[in-house]
């Protein structure tokens, strides 16, 4: 790129050492050349240095050969005069010298591009040796050939970045370079101004850089965003909130006074970045965000290349979010880099815990999740052919409006008309409860349940219930009173007696995802830790119609214990908190539990439904029996009455017994047949497994065969 005409007139001094290098900025042109100058007046020193020192040149080299570093440094004070007076004499050091003292492009300010080198200038108030500085810094970033000749000067061919020591040496006023160690120096608090890593402010030697994001700003003007930075698009503001408060907290962040941090908070694909770019608008300043390309590592460059910009910035708080310290405990956010940036970043989450140690300068600002008409109208627009399924869309997934397009832009890919099931398989795709919960794929039918009358009614209430949610809540007017809340249910009874089969056999007549909730990664032995899992479960859960299946629910809804120290004290804590969730839960949730009086009364007084599974009558059992046997397996010599009348066994151990007898019966080359000898050894099996007595009058005339199996044994 090259300068203007009259300035590119004016100010035509080569910005570096490749020929044709110009920068868009005339006052960043003007100091790389004074650089430039000053190293080239530098090698020509050298190289009479090094005659006086009678130092042999390298046949054919181009740069002066390098030295002893100790011996240089103490020769400085020695050639000083040596040096002065050959700058005046030599024909070609007198010309540089010429070209340096050559006058600066006039300050005009308000002229400059914002985000020039210019403009940085007067913004920071730089004196001569900071802009200095700061383009010896920029030079190798827009010059490959600067570094050789760095390292020349610098005495030592590997080291190629410019150091305070080299620019100690070139400025004429090498007292001026210590103010530039503070730690706090704005060239360095703005990020405009890197150390290499392991460097400090006060090392001499310390490699100088600026980032390459920011030495685009400073130099070229570009009208487009680079590459690392994306705009985002303004949504509508949200009622209630305070915009006039917004615009006061942004506007302030175009002072000189630090970083402006405002999180913001909302659901999981609530478009936190959108209303933030609205928030930014209404302050005047456009919302930006670093690409996904961009590493952690590379964020500060990228509020810098925003704050030269005039730009606000959303961070997502994963990217500040702090590692965890092995115990899976949620150590929430750092602040993010260069805090006293004169900058307004928006940083969004989905929970409050993940903006802990942030620094937040405002309260975080609630994104509402879309209303019931605002879902139904989203399902609408993005599902057309959905019809009358649009309401039942709208209140099973509670998705924001991003989620509820995809899925409508999966459905029209299809190129027809997709089915009721097509449709919420599509819908439920990005359902994922991760660690916490394990889906299961229903195997039985609701017509497959063995259960008494009054039960398996229960059970026909259930699915009633919920086929009735979407009605009753947005027809009949319930859902502001019960928060859109779901059913729970518990299913208690001894084990074995068909809690997990009724479960699955709902998932299928209702066509929900049902998950199993795995207690060993919930309970957590950490205090708070499982009160923390747990909130993660429900947030996820919340966000479409699934079912909760809790196995063993006494383990984590067991009555409240009188507290005698603190791990007592969280653990009634996590209770409180369950049975508030639960209440609060938007789906389905079911409680299996083998010992319904260790249930925490107030837990069970907010339970919808109560499903007690007794033990199988013997009519009941018979029916199990032949339900169990498979189809493909003869089994026509089995007296089912008789195992029925003689062994009160649950489904869940009579389906264990037949399996048991078909594993002993299958030896290479016999018939899919089972027999009663095989069946009443895996009955014998299954008592001594359970650890339940029997007699051998039970066996009736199999006694014999029973009896000979425990003298073996």
């Amino acid at each position: 790129m090259t300068l203007a005409p009259p300035l590119a007139a004016q100010f035509a001094e080569p910005a570096g050492f490749t020929p044709g290098l110009r920068s868009d900025d005339p006052v960043g042109a003007y100091w790389l050349a004074q650089v430039t100058l000053r190293l080239r007046r530098e090698v020509c020193w050298l190289w009479r240095e090094r005659s006086l020192q009678s130092v042999a040149a390298f046949p054919g080299a181009a740069l002066p050969p390098p030295v002893d570093r100790a011996l240089a440094a103490l020769d400085l004070a020695r050639y000083q005069q040596d040096k002065q007076a050959f700058f005046a004499a030599d024909a070609t050091a007198r010309h540089l010298s010429q070209r340096i003292d050559a006058a600066a492009p006039p300050a005009m300010p308000g002229s400059e591009r914002r985000g020039s080198f210019a403009w940085v200038a007067r913004q920071l108030q730089l004196e001569p040796v900071e802009r200095f500085v700061l383009a010896m810094a920029l030079l190798p970033s827009v010059d490959s050939a600067a570094g050789q000749v760095i390292a020349c000067c610098l005495n030592d061919p590997s080291r190629t970045a410019p150091c305070l020591a080299l620019a100690q040496r070139l400025w004429d006023a090498p007292e001026a370079l210590v103010r530039c160690f503070d730690p706090a120096h704005s060239l360095l608090r703005h990020g405009l101004l890197n150390a290499a890593p392991g460097g400090t402010a006060g090392d001499w030697q310390a490699p100088l850089s600026v980032p390459p994001l920011v030495t685009r700003e400073l130099l070229f003007a570009e009208d487009g965003l680079p590459g690392a930075l994306e705009a985002v698009a303004p949504a509508a503001t949200p009622a209630g909130f305070d915009v006039g408060a917004l615009m006061r907290a942004c506007g302030a962040a175009l002072l000189d006074s630090g970083m402006r941090i405002v999180p913001i908070l909302g659901v999981a694909g609530a478009p936190l970045a959108q209303v933030a770019a609205a928030c930014a608008a209404q302050a005047g300043l456009r919302l930006v965000q670093p690409a996904v390309a961009v590493a952690p590592e590379q964020l500060p460059q990228a509020l810098t290349a925003a704050w030269l910009r005039g730009h606000a910035v959303y961070l997502p708080a994963s990217l500040l979010a702090v590692p965890g310290d092995g115990a899976g405990h949620d150590m929430g956010a750092r602040p993010p880099p260069l805090a006293g940036l004169p900058l307004t970043v928006f940083v969004g989450a989905h929970e409050s815990m993940a903006l802990r140690g942030l620094g937040a300068t405002l309260a975080p600002l609630a994104v509402p999740a879309l209303t019931y008409p605002e879902r139904l109208a989203a399902w609408r627009e993005a599902v057309p052919q959905a019809g009358a399924l649009a309401p039942e869309l709208a209140r099973r997934f509670r998705y924001e409006r991003t989620a509820i397009e995809r899925v409508g832009a999966q459905i029209a890919a299809l190129g027809r008309a997709a089915s009721t099931a097509e449709v919420l398989a599509a819908a439920h795709v990005d359902l994922d409860l991760g660690a916490l919960a394990q889906p299961v794929l229903p195997r039985f039918r609701r017509d497959e349940l063995m259960l008494p009358p009054a039960q398996a009614l229960q059970i026909d209430e259930i699915v009633t219930a919920m086929e009735a949610l979407t009605r009753v809540h947005y027809e009949w007017g319930t859902a502001r009173a019960w928060n859109e809340g779901g059913l729970t249910a518990m299913f208690a009874g001894p084990p074995g007696t068909g809690k997990t089969m009724a479960a699955e056999a709902i998932a299928a007549e209702l066509a929900l995802p049902l998950y199993r909730i795995d207690l060993s990664q919930v309970v957590d032995k950490y205090i708070g830790e499982t009160e923390k899992n747990l909130r993660r479960l429900f947030n996820t859960a919340d966000t479409a119609d699934v079912i909760l299946f809790f196995d063993e629910a006494d383990a984590l809804f067991g009555k409240r214990t009188e507290v005698k120290d603190a791990h007592d004290r969280y653990a009634n804590l996590e209770i409180s908190y369950l049975l508030e969730r639960m209440e609060r839960f938007k789906g389905l949730a079911l409680l299996a539990t083998n010992r319904r009086k260790d249930l925490d009364e107030a837990f069970l007084r907010r339970l919808r439904f109560v499903v007690e599974f007794p033990l199988p009558d013997a009519p009941t059992r018979e029916r199990i029996w032949r339900s169990v046997i498979p189809p493909q397996v003869d089994a026509r010599e089995l007296d089912l009455h008789f195992l029925a009348e003689r062994f009160p066994l649950a489904g869940g151990h009579i389906r264990a017994i037949v399996l048991q007898a078909c594993l002993q019966s299958a030896t290479e080359g016999a018939p899919r047949r089972l027999g009663m000898a095989a069946v009443v050894l895996a009955v014998q099996r299954e008592y001594e497994k359970l650890d339940r007595a029997n007699s051998l009058n039970q066996f009736g005339p199999y006694a014999e065969l029973v009896a000979a199996q425990r003298i073996v044994r």
